[in-house]
């Protein structure tokens, strides 16, 4: 790829966010047709850079960039999104940006409808021109068949598993006319290991009819199978730009975190079961969840045990802590210490003794605009008084916004949340440092049973690595009780004593952590071992 002009080349750039500098000098050339893997730490300056790049109104606001960019040989500073999207970039960021409302043809085709003139359009304006439905669906159709999944196009996007509203995002940009350069930031952080491996293989076919792909991601299998080059941030600047040849997946975590990163079997580090009494028990539980429904569950955990849920996307893992914590309707039967579990009445639940950490931090887990120490304050600050001051005999009650800011930097020290100081807006943090500060809420809980739903989603493997050893730690030494549901197994054979396989809204077998692959497989694909 060498031997032809760069696609895309990029000169010195640096970016200051507050006075912090963020990106320091960081230059590379990209090449048509070239799938380059770009990784690093959560804070590394990734995102930062791609925002740059894409012309995101958030680093003009900020002050802007330093250095150059060239595309095709001609420098740009692109102003908005739109100048990068006419100009053939094409960005799918780590949150979706769909309207719910919306089928999948529609969010596809968004703001590039084809139109049929009319007669009333001819008086009054486009505005009165009708859509080509037909063509919409067709031109939808054909970009998701580029990517080789099957999604109906007519489909809701509300009523969309995560895993298809990723690929309708991704089906979005190719669509667009002229696409020279995809840039995608953490595309299977939400996608199942076979979904993740349908999506490789269509980004090999986009970059052999000439587009360039730059692909971030945290799942270092992935930049290893699919990149041709790997670059490699760490605090704002490239530490390694070589070829994908020889490179080893520890390679690349010693090279992003700084440190040596030894691979040692999932089932050597997992726990034993442990031999206490049932601290919750399920029965015949049913979860209406969009994506993800349950039909009918019974299990029971130990106390004291860290029990791991697992299966493929959209078969109903996730409903199964959403449904007990009450956020989406449910039936059947749940306990806890013997005691019935209220259901479909989440204030009854916490009220209970349990806690829970969402897959959707963004939506459900954080006060985006507020500090860290209020969202970490925030749910014990409601369901249980603390942080609370009594004046006047109780007449009434103020924030105590000094245990607040203690318990918030405690929580920032033990979890290596990179952050300013207890005062930052959540929305200010990278998407790991976020998941930290949900963890941190739920522990500051002191739940008798934690459930915590995909806890590493979009966390680089340094992080990674903090977030399992702090609920390891948490478990032993708090002795909660820790339910976790995760799309990646060797992270619930590396921590938990049992795995319970979901499959079509069924647990479809209990396995140890040291089974092997092929059990899991099959009881993934709903089949009997």
């Amino acid at each position: 790829m060498s031997d032809s002009a760069p696609l895309l080349r990029l000169d010195s750039i640096s970016k200051d966010f507050y006075g912090t500098r963020v990106l320091k000098d960081v230059g590379f050339s990209l090449y048509p047709g070239e799938i380059l893997g770009l990784v690093g730490e959560n804070g590394a300056g990734k995102t930062t850079l791609m925002h740059i790049l894409f012309g995101m109104s958030v680093i003009a606001d900020t002050g802007g960039f330093g250095g150059h960019i060239y595309l095709e040989g001609k420098e740009i500073n692109f102003k908005s999104p739109f100048d990068a999207l006419d100009a053939g970039i094409g960005m799918v960021h780590q949150e979706f940006s769909l309207i719910p409302g919306f089928s999948a043809a529609e969010n596809i085709a968004l703001n590039r409808e084809p139109l049929r003139n009319n007669i009333a359009a001819e008086i009054f304006g486009e505005r009165l021109c009708t859509l080509k439905r037909d063509v919409m669906t067709s031109r939808s159709e054909e970009a998701i068949k580029k990517l080789g999944v099957k999604i109906d196009s007519s489909t809701l996007v509300a009523e969309m598993p995560v895993g298809h509203k990723q690929f309708t995002e991704i089906a979005r940009e190719i669509n667009r006319d002229r696409v020279k350069l995809l840039v995608l930031d953490e595309p299977t952080a939400v996608l199942t290991e076979s979904e993740a491996e349908i999506l490789l293989s269509a980004l090999k076919v986009l970059a052999a009819e000439g587009i360039a792909v730059i692909f971030i991601s945290h799942r270092l299998h992935e930049i290893k199978s699919i990149s041709a080059r790997i670059i490699v941030l760490r605090d704002g600047a490239i530490i390694k730009d070589t070829p994908n040849n020889n490179v080893s997946v520890v390679d690349i975590a010693s090279w992003m975190v700084g440190r040596d990163m030894t691979e040692t079997p999932a089932a050597e580090k997992a726990v034993s079961v442990p031999a206490g009494d049932d601290i919750l028990k399920v029965e015949n539980l049913w979860v209406d969840m969009p994506g993800e429904t349950v039909r009918d569950v019974s299990f029971t955990v130990k106390r004291g045990e860290i029990f791991g849920i697992g299966g493929l996307a959209g078969q109903g893992k996730l409903g199964i802590p959403n449904g007990i914590m009450g956020l989406f309707a449910a039936g059947g039967e749940a306990s806890l210490e013997g005691k019935k579990v209220v259901l479909r009445d989440p204030r009854a639940a916490l009220e209970a003794g349990m806690a829970f950490v969402s897959e959707d931090r963004r939506g459900v887990g954080l006060l985006l605009d507020e500090s860290i120490d209020w969202n970490i304050a925030f749910t014990a600050m409601q369901s249980k008084g603390i942080y609370l001051k009594s004046w006047f005999g109780g007449l009434f009650k103020l924030r105590d916004e000094k245990a607040m800011r203690e318990a918030a930097e405690k929580y920032i020290k033990k979890l290596e949340i990179r952050c300013t100081g207890p005062k930052q807006p959540a929305k200010e943090l990278s998407g790991g440092n976020q998941q930290k500060v949900c963890l941190s809420k739920a522990f500051d809980l002191s739940p008798r049973l934690l459930f915590v739903s995909e806890p590493t989603r979009g966390i680089d493997v340094g992080a990674k690595k903090i977030v399992l050893d702090t609920l390891r730690q948490y478990n032993k030494e708090q002795g909660t009780t820790i339910v976790m549901v995760s799309s990646e197994l060797e992270e619930l054979r590396s921590i938990c004593s049992r795995i319970a396989i979901v499959a079509e809204g069924r647990i479809a077998g209990i396995l140890s952590p040291g089974a092997s692959a092929a059990e899991f497989g099959l009881l993934m694909s709903g089949e009997k071992i």
